[in-house]
């Protein structure tokens, strides 16, 4: 998103969220391991990688005062991506990333969640209903504005399979379901399907980040999601930004399952 980002002749600033992070694919504006990180949890509390993990979000919203200092020098209009760990339990269990989203809002971000489930991961109906139910958790847990990524769709073996998880239908997960579990499950099966069916709220946007046109499109319908560029003037063609409109108050954060 990043190169995109600079392809477009727009600056996407991207912080660091994730305390056991190791390397890095893109330039970090701030990282939080700079206050806290999982290898020193581990080190002096004895605690495992997820009790570290989740130990350091919560030492991060006890000091909240650090991400607003981090945040002071920011403009209006600035575009910052935050990259989440991949636990799974920060969105649906815990409400670390509930403070820090009211944080960011205090700030004067308009603030969205992406939802990031690996489509190499996404082999059959129940690993997907799995996906879908715990987006929707994340979703009902953080209230905030939702795109759903199915992401490394470059890598995955049969693209076609992929197309009837973007805006799937209950009945026919279901249907898959009943073939691969005993009997007995068939009611169990119909009614997890229908509690999709009745939300609707959970749809998938394919990002296959070897596509132009793909990436374009989920910046586009974050960029809705945030309302960013609403407030901007007008530029002419040849001015900085293409002659796209870009501005408003914007942030962009992150959630993602495992391997995200």
């Amino acid at each position: 998103m990043q190169e995109h980002g600079a392809a477009c002749r727009r600056t996407i600033r991207v912080v660091n969220l994730d305390p056991a992070a190791e390397t890095f694919r893109y330039s970090v504006d701030f990282d939080v391991r700079a206050l806290i990180s999982v290898d020193d949890v581990m080190d002096q509390m004895g605690l495992g990688p997820n009790g570290g993990l989740l130990y350091a979000m919560e030492y991060l919203v006890d000091n909240m005062e650090w991400l607003e200092e981090q945040l002071d020098g920011y403009a209006e209009d600035d575009y910052v991506l935050f990259d989440a760990p991949g636990q799974i339990e920060l969105y649906t269990h815990v409400p670390v990333f509930k403070r820090v989203a009211e944080c960011l809002r205090d700030k004067g971000f308009n603030v969205c969640v992406v939802y990031c489930v690996d489509a190499t991961f996404v082999t059959d109906a129940a690993k997907f209903i799995a996906g879908n139910l715990v987006a929707l958790s994340a979703m009902v847990q953080l209230e905030l504005p939702h795109v759903n990524l199915l992401t490394k769709c470059d890598l995955a073996e049969n693209k076609e399979d992929l197309e009837r998880f973007l805006a799937p239908s209950g009945d026919d997960l279901a249907a898959d379901l009943t073939v691969g579990t005993a009997p007995r499950f068939k009611r169990l099966n119909q009614a997890l399907c229908r509690l999709l069916d009745d939300y609707d709220m959970v749809s998938f946007l394919p990002l296959d980040i070897t596509d132009e046109d793909s990436v374009a499109n989920v910046m586009q319908q974050v960029d809705n999601a945030i309302q960013f560029g609403e407030d901007a003037e007008p530029k002419e063609v040849g001015d900085d930004g293409g002659g796209e409109a870009w501005g408003g108050g914007g942030g962009g954060g992150g959630g993602g399952e495992d391997d995200d």
